[in-house]
């Protein structure tokens, strides 16, 4: 949770750009998604998928969270960036996008 405050200022940030941010919740009930969701303001999708659901298994996800930056095709082009390294990651796939 430590996160989303950077989050949700990267999100505002490159709000008219093709870009998304989803989330995969690993809480035991989906209720508390929701309230999590309230209290934290977060705008952007989030998943339930549980403590052992498909998305943490096919993404062998052991740890949480865990941070996979996809380019526009689906490629993982970076994992477990944080802060300024993931603001870099998000602004240099942009900027490929963009044809910069």
């Amino acid at each position: 949770m430590a996160m989303v405050p950077h989050e949700r200022s990267l999100v505002k940030k490159v709000e008219s750009k093709p870009f998304a941010l989803l989330g995969v919740d690993a809480d035991e009930k989906q209720e508390t998604l929701k309230k999590t969701q309230e209290d934290k303001e977060i705008t952007w999708r989030s998943f339930f998928d549980g403590r052992e659901g498909p998305i943490g298994k096919e993404w062998r996800i052991e740890a949480l969270p865990s941070i996979y930056v996809l380019d526009a095709k689906g490629v993982i082009r970076y994992k477990e960036v944080r802060g300024e390294d993931m603001d870099k990651a998000v602004d240099t796939l942009i900027k490929e996008l963009e044809g910069k």
